[in-house]
């Protein structure tokens, strides 16, 4: 190995640099940096410019593709693992949608009508919907995370923060492949493979494909299918047109198509009705819900455009357009019979234009700039009840709800950076937002099964919503920072920044059961309009860091402080619709009646030792991220118009996050070899704001390991992969219609109590080729 091939790596594990503005952070290990000598100063865009990751003032954590790659992540779950204060899960019964919580700030209902909490985007274009967003890690530059609000500097306005997928630019000046083969334990077999090439000296086209598939961790006793297994086809073409150094247009298309087995819940209560017992392997179902097959469809295109007017002034431009349509049967309580079956049908489109303008100064720089979207997103979805017992004189009992929503929100935003004084440096920002959102709700009751949508012909009985409502919002959301550098390794800041996340309408709202709220005797159109609405949230932070980057060590420091208002809870209620005292069907109830405060520490960090870094010869880095959380709610009024605040809890929210891994870099067999641990914590976390341990999750710790070896020459490397080496079974998501009644009324005759678990323990084998 020569000695440049070593200092490159050094510096790369030492200071995560990389080429062309790509962002970095604590924790990132960004490889093939293409520099020519070691250097300490970290690059970023997290402010739509490029600085020192010293002199921005808000907390990002980055993660290059390569280091996911070298970690043997598949996908962008594993981010959680990595960052502080962050939950990343498959959302329940689902493969590909996501629910996303940051400092204890999320969504984790994904039906039509609710907005995420985190935004979610891929290469600057926002997901409005989170289906098909766990993404799979192929043909990725990085990701990062973002913590807190955000809106000033780009995009859609989220509350609790932003993830950013940013997939690879092509290269310029030859042609590039790339080839990669995993094969793994249950029969995962991927191949990823991507190349480009430069057409004349101003154009250049690539193209990147995924075919990644593994057998189920468990099997459906009654079907016999897989469950939790992968079929997933994946794919994306790039055009990038660059006359000269001033101007960049960059067109890009992407699609995937997931085709796993819908996946079966674990039920852990035994059958009330027909006694079935508690299955040995959490991974195992016996859900007989097969009226439609599970799959997914997304794809999407954008073109954007970069301009340099001058050394000042630089113009961009972002356009695009997605779709997508999932399918999800659902089979609540697992079971073969027809006891609480709910299949699914979720289809989303959006167009979204930003434009921005970018100001960069002897003492002044910022942006500003205007989003526009444009989305519509449905969800219909049939309850089937059980068909016996008490329920014998309906048989197959279904309350469909049917809701379409509408999304148009423009705004416009600005953030600027004064320097006052030579190490002083004051940041003022805001964003001004129209929110508006308009709905049907639909809810009918049958009797005689499924509904046309699911291949059935049932008989109507009632139609228990028929609602069309339209509601629109403003807000000016402020930031404002100003950071300190004492010396030229140490930089603190204080932060002040808000968020706000836009109402809408609750589509498993039931206006028949709208009360009288006045007590005059008369349901009115008002009534029924308060009823199923919800307003706005909004969140105030107040951030302190300190960050510090020294040649063989950096760190950033983070405490903030938030006020979270009006709380969106989503909820539903029992209803009795024949009067015979049992609740057979259930509206939905979202309300405004929380608020909470969180405190929180992040503490991230790298530190490279051993030998001199900067001199060949072996060396280690270690990285290491920490958070923690105190949050509680000050009021936490219930559907049924009850203060429980003692006795719920931040949701989806461990109070200690914490990861560290070590890496160990070695000259051997003309390469390097890089052998790499890493632990991942995460303390006690409830599923729902009712804290109910048959269905939260305990503390619990996952280990990975991973030996790769590349080449000297970069061409060639060679993998071995363990995840969650110590087999732990952990719970990711829920439901539970049993003890949980403050949110959702006890239905189906057997109980319904079932959980999804994360990966058990897994070992890849890789090999890539690089040209």
């Amino acid at each position: 190995m020569t000695t440049m091939r070593k200092l490159t790596l050094q510096a790369t594990l030492l200071s995560s640099v990389a080429a062309a503005a790509i962002v970095t952070a604590p924790g990132a290990i960004a490889q093939e940096a293409e520099a020519s000598a070691p250097s300490d100063v970290i690059t970023v865009t997290a402010r739509r410019r490029e600085e020192s990751l010293l002199d921005v003032p808000i907390a990002v954590t980055a993660v290059s593709g390569t280091q996911l790659e070298a970690m043997g992540a598949a996908d962008i779950l594993s981010i959680a693992q990595l960052a502080p204060s962050v939950t990343l899960e498959a959302s329940r019964g689902t493969n590909s949608t996501l629910t996303a919580f940051i400092r204890g700030v999320g969504q984790q209902d994904p039906v039509s009508g609710f907005e995420s909490g985190v935004g979610i985007y891929v290469d600057d274009v926002y997901l409005n919907r989170p289906q098909a967003a766990v993404l799979d890690i192929f043909d990725v530059e990085r990701i990062e995370v973002l913590r807190g609000p955000q809106g000033t500097l780009y995009g859609r306005n989220t509350i609790g923060g932003a993830i950013k997928y940013v997939t690879r630019r092509l290269d310029a000046d030859s042609p590039t492949v790339s080839l990669r083969a995993n094969v793994g334990t249950y029969e995962q077999f991927d191949l990823i493979g991507s190349a480009s090439t430069p057409i004349g000296d101003t154009l250049r086209v690539g193209a990147a494909i995924a075919r990644l598939t593994r057998g189920g961790f468990g099997t459906n006793l009654t079907t016999g299918e897989d469950n939790y297994n992968k079929d997933v086809l994946a794919g994306r073409i790039s055009v990038e047109f660059e006359p000269n150094d001033q101007f960049l247009l960059r067109l890009s298309a992407d699609r995937i198509e997931d085709n796993s087995n819908a996946r079966g819940g674990h039920r852990l209560m035994v059958g009330r009705l027909t006694g079935a017992p508690i299955l040995d392997d959490v991974f195992d179902t016996r859900g007989g819900l097969n009226v439609v097959a599970q799959s997914v469809e997304a794809q999407g295109v954008s073109l954007s455009m970069e301009y340099r007017l001058n050394d000042n002034w630089t113009v961009r431009n972002i356009l695009a357009y997605r779709d997508d349509e999932s399918i999800t049967p659902i089979d609540f309580d697992a079971l073969p019979g027809a006891d609480l079956d709910v299949p699914a049908i979720y289809t989303n489109d959006q167009f979204s234009e930003e434009f921005q303008l970018l100001y960069e100064g002897d003492r002044l720089s910022g942006v500003m700039g205007v989003y526009y979207l444009d989305a519509n997103s449905t969800t219909v979805f049939d309850v089937l009840l059980g068909t016996t017992g008490t329920l014998i004189n309906l048989p197959g009992l279904n309350a469909q709800t049917f809701g379409d929503v509408g999304t148009n929100t423009w705004s416009v935003f600005a953030d600027f950076s004064y320097d006052v004084a030579p190490r002083t440096t004051i940041s003022v920002g805001g964003r001004y937002t129209y929110d508006e959102r308009n709905s049907t709700v639909l809810r009918r009751t049958y009797i005689g099964g499924f509904s046309e949508y699911f291949g059935g012909n049932p008989t109507l009985i009632a139609t228990t919503s028929n609602f069309t409502g339209s509601n629109d919002w403003t807000d000016f959301s402020p930031r404002a920072s100003i950071s300190f550098e004492p010396n030229d390794t140490n930089t603190l800041y204080a932060s002040y920044s808000q968020g706000f996340k836009g109402g809408g309408f609750d589509p498993r709202g039931q206006t028949s059961a709208t009360p009288d709220f006045n007590q005059d005797g008369n349901i009115t159109a008002d009534e029924i309009f308060e009823f199923m609405s919800f307003d706005p949230e909004t969140v105030d932070t107040v951030e302190l860091g300190w960050r510090v980057a020294t040649g063989t060590y950096r760190h950033s420091l983070t405490v903030f402080h938030s006020e979270y208002r009006d709380v969106q809870i989503p909820g539903s209620v029992g209803v009795d619709t024949n009067n015979d005292g049992i609740n057979d069907t259930f509206t939905g109830v979202t309300t405004n009646a929380a608020s909470a405060k969180i405190t929180g520490i992040e503490f991230e960090g790298a530190w490279t030792f051993g030998q001199d870094s900067f001199t060949p010869g072996d060396a280690f880095n270690l990285t290491w991220a920490l958070g923690y959380l105190d949050g509680h709610y000050g009021q936490f009024i219930s559907g049924l118009g009850v203060d429980i605040s003692n006795q719920v809890q931040i949701q989806n929210t461990p109070n200690t996050t914490a990861n560290a891994t070590l890496a160990y870099v070695v000259p051997a067999w003309s390469g390097d070899l890089t052998l790499m641990g890493q632990a991942a914590y995460r303390s006690d976390s409830s599923q729902f704001e009712i804290p109910f341990a048959a269905l939260d999750q305990g503390s619990f710790t996952l280990w990975n390991a991973s030996v790769v070896w590349d080449s000297g020459n970069g061409n060639w490397q060679f993998g071995l992969h363990g995840r969650n080496l110590t087999d732990e079974e952990y719970r990711v998501a829920g439901y539970d219609f049993v003890n949980n009644t403050t949110f959702a009324p006890e239905l189906g005759l057997e109980g319904t109590l079932t959980a999804y678990y994360g990966d058990p323990r897994t070992f890849t084998a890789t090999v890539a080729y690089r040209y």
